[in-house]
């Protein structure tokens, strides 16, 4: 960029505008802002935060951020003030080179509630660039005979900035010989020529020193300068003529470095070094000549560096042929770049969820991602997609977003962790694509009470046990994880002859092995009917239930005892059957 001088008052003409719709459920509209480039770092932009309905202190509490991919970031969120602010110096001309519009879009990001709002800043051109002719002097010879009303071109300034702050005319020093004339092209470029007024005497006078001025038409108007030497020569009456006033080709992206693009040609009848033609670009920019050489002799226009369709689709480019005095002639050259599929869709993922319970409803949202592919046409259509066999799917919202979101409700005892493969595909031949990988753990919810292998147990002990026997021992599992699967034994309270069953029969709540607390008598007790619960530690806990009954065995442990008939009282020895209680 041309060095300049810059109004400080500027800052005055920032313009903001602002349109603001009704917010929709996750796509989002533009917030129009226009800035001037060239302010300062941290120079006010637009109230981002009343533009989006929130105070300044809601920026941080919901997490609003940028989270705009490309370039280096141009802007920053103030939280405090809630303003959106320059993020360093802007160069309208570096961004948008002669564009009548500079438009610069960002995205804002609302993370509570993952909504994306699209924000487009336009950058409003200052005139902060002087016209500049590329070479402080040129030299133009003309024959001592030329007769008045004959023109000469003489050198094009460019100025990088537009509209009024742009180039708007030339001045030519005061000389008793020439004019300036400004003649405007079909193209809208201003182009000087030099017009003869009177005749020249080389014997006089064999060089004339003019100085070329162009100006802009800015609120401090800047100019720039070129020396022109008029030598005067003999007689060369023809300019050189190309074959053609504008060269066309295309040319892929990916063509080697080396390769010739195409060959411009001139003629001039004049006969020795007036007929001599060489060729040069006019007008020359960094860009074009980094990128492509002219062959000063043959014209041959060759690939110099490697073209890049996204970095630019299309250049124009302005030749010359010029003879041995110095008559010239111009032409274009237009280069159009054909994009190739050499660009894999970038995926950037700018929200994650890394943990989600097994109840979370279906279309719980996972994860937000932005996919971008350099490329054009189909080679820049990308399609995303996941597994059939996961139980999630994509939904594209705002722009190149998507949001990965759950299927159907999640089952963490089926299936505890997901690792999601995101493929983004363009549409080139052949399709190139990215993988990206998300983890996903499922959170465990108490949502399985413990179970019994069984619906219902038999135990048998022997009676005239000893106290603090081992009688049985009873297992339930619970699926759930951690404190949620942790099972403790109880025995449901009842009576037996009067008596708790507690006092009967114990349970470890640890292991569920159930002991006797006395020693049981077939004779007074045959069975006991008992209800098992198993209980998980989760909040709240899950139960089951199982019925164990436990029969007493009878041992051989009681002598007959002779109930009837009694012994006669009166010392009769009469007999009859007699009859044992056992």
């Amino acid at each position: 960029m041309a060095a300049s001088t810059y109004c400080p008052d500027c800052s005055r003409l920032i313009g903001i505008c602002v349109l603001l719709g009704a917010l929709w459920e996750i796509r989002a509209e533009h917030i129009l802002y226009s800035v001037p480039e060239e302010l300062e770092n941290g120079s006010f932009v637009g109230n981002i935060a009343k533009d989006l309905g929130l105070e300044p202190r809601e920026l941080a509490e919901r997490g609003v951020r940028i989270v705009s991919r490309g370039r280096t970031q141009l802007f920053a969120l103030n939280l405090r003030s809630g303003s959106l602010v320059t993020a360093g110096r802007i160069d309208r001309e570096e961004l948008c080179d002669r564009s009548p519009k500079c438009v610069v879009n960002l995205e804002i990001l609302l993370e509570d509630n993952v909504k994306i709002f699209g924000v487009e800043v336009e950058i409003i051109d200052v005139n902060d660039n002087a016209p500049n002719f590329g070479a402080e002097q040129r030299e133009i010879k003309v024959a001592e005979n030329e007769t008045p009303g004959t023109r000469f071109p003489l050198p094009e300034a460019f100025d990088p900035d537009i509209g009024i702050n742009s180039l708007q005319g030339y001045q030519l020093s005061s000389n008793g010989h020439f004019s300036l004339d400004v003649q405007r092209g079909a193209d809208g470029i201003k182009y000087p020529e030099l017009v003869l007024e009177r005749a020249l005497d080389r014997e006089e006078e064999a060089v004339h020193h003019l100085i070329l001025t162009a100006f802009d038409g800015g609120d401090r108007v800047h100019s720039g300068t070129a020396k022109i030497h008029v030598t005067l020569v003999d007689t060369n009456d023809n300019a050189p003529v190309f074959t053609q006033p504008e060269y066309r080709v295309s040319v892929q992206e990916n063509v080697p470095v080396g390769s010739r693009l195409l060959t411009v040609k001139a003629t001039d009848t004049d006969e020795g070094a007036n007929g001599e033609v060489t060729y040069s670009f006019r007008k020359v920019r960094d860009k074009i000549s980094q990128l492509f050489h002219l062959n000063s002799l043959t014209g041959d226009i060759t690939i110099l560096g490697d073209l890049d369709y996204e970095d630019s689709g299309f250049y124009d480019i302005d030749v010359e042929a010029h003879d041995g005095p110095g008559l010239r002639a111009r032409s274009k050259v237009l280069v159009t770049i054909l994009d190739v599929n050499d660009n894999a869709p970038e995926v950037t993922v700018t929200s994650l969820t890394s943990s989600i319970q097994e109840t979370s409803s279906p279309g719980t949202v996972i994860a937000l991602f932005n996919v971008h592919d350099s490329d054009s046409g189909e080679n820049g259509l990308v399609t995303c997609s996941i597994p059939d066999n996961l139980p999630f799917t994509l939904e594209k919202t705002f722009g190149n977003y998507h949001r990965l979101l759950t299927h159907r409700t999640l089952d963490r005892e089926e299936v505890s962790e997901y690792n999601i493969t995101v493929t983004a595909t363009d549409h080139g031949t052949p399709p190139l694509s990215t993988e990206t990988h998300i983890s996903l753990n499922v959170a465990d919810v108490n949502d399985n009470p413990p179970a019994f292998p069984q619906a219902s147990y038999l135990a048998y002990i022997p009676e005239n046990n000893p106290r603090g026997a081992s009688i049985f021992s009873v297992t339930a599992h619970d699926p759930d994880s951690n404190e949620n699967s942790m099972v403790t034994y109880s025995l449901a309270e009842d009576k037996l002859q009067g008596a708790p069953l507690s006092s009967y029969v114990s349970i470890n709540s640890d292991t569920g092995v159930l002991y006797a607390l006395r020693s049981f008598d077939y004779e007074q007790v045959r069975d006991l009917q008992l209800l098992v619960t198993a209980s998980d530690s989760g909040d709240p806990p899950l139960s089951s239930n199982v019925s164990l009954t436990i029969f007493v065995l009878d041992q051989n442990d009681n002598a007959p005892e002779i109930l009837y008939p009694a012994l006669p009282t009166d010392g009769s020895t009469e007999k009859e059957n007699p009859v044992f209680n056992r």
